[in-house]
């Protein structure tokens, strides 16, 4: 069993240090090299732990999914409370390194051939349906404008990602939580 745990441990270690690379030199200039380097492996040592550049970017991105979201909902299950969401955008704030490289990776996997297409294409599916199933537990079936949940969730997700951008551009002209705080009046007020 401790054998195990040093494993988990040593894991951790190394997508710890991946996000780091990845956030100074971008997911394609970020090698195996450079990540064995930084956690004091070879690279064979790496590949003992992660197969491929791929599996281990796969790893990163699933580890920072868990970070942000813990045991909360997923797949529309009840969604997050609007200000638990409000919570989360100020975390972020105090995570610039995290928030620059799943931005970075997010404005790269884009093009057809990125290992991680599939993995954002996913994750934006149930993102959206996390937060339709947000708006419907705060406003029902209809928001104040009138508009379904499913007809918001795709601009809150654009509100949410397009604060981090602007954020990582200009922190002091963009207070990102404040923002999403404003958005989240322009909803309306949910029903009583």
């Amino acid at each position: 069993m401790a054998a195990r745990a040093r494993g988990e441990e040593r894991r951790a270690e190394i997508l710890r240090a991946t996000l780091e690379v990845i956030a100074e030199r971008g997911y394609r200039g970020a090698t195996l090299g450079a990540v064995a380097e930084r956690v004091g492996l070879t690279q064979q040592g790496l590949l003992h732990h992660f197969p491929t550049k791929e599996a281990l970017l796969l790893a990163v991105l699933a580890d920072r999914d868990r970070w942000d979201t813990g045991a909360g909902p997923s797949g529309g299950a009840g969604g997050w409370p609007l200000g638990l969401l409000a919570s989360l955008v100020e975390y972020n704030a105090m995570r610039p390194g995290v928030v620059q490289t799943f931005s970075a990776l997010l404005g790269e996997s884009v093009t057809e051939e990125h290992p991680a297409r599939e993995f954002f294409t996913r994750r934006y599916e149930r993102v959206r349906a996390d937060m339709a199933a947000s708006l419907r537990t705060e406003y029902g079936e209809r928001l104040p404008g009138g508009m379904a949940p499913e007809a918001v969730a795709p601009l809150l997700v654009a509100v949410l990602d397009g604060l981090q951008y602007q954020w990582l551009l200009d922190p002091e002209a963009v207070d990102m939580a404040a923002a999403f705080r404003t958005f989240v009046t322009l909803l309306g007020e949910p029903p009583a």
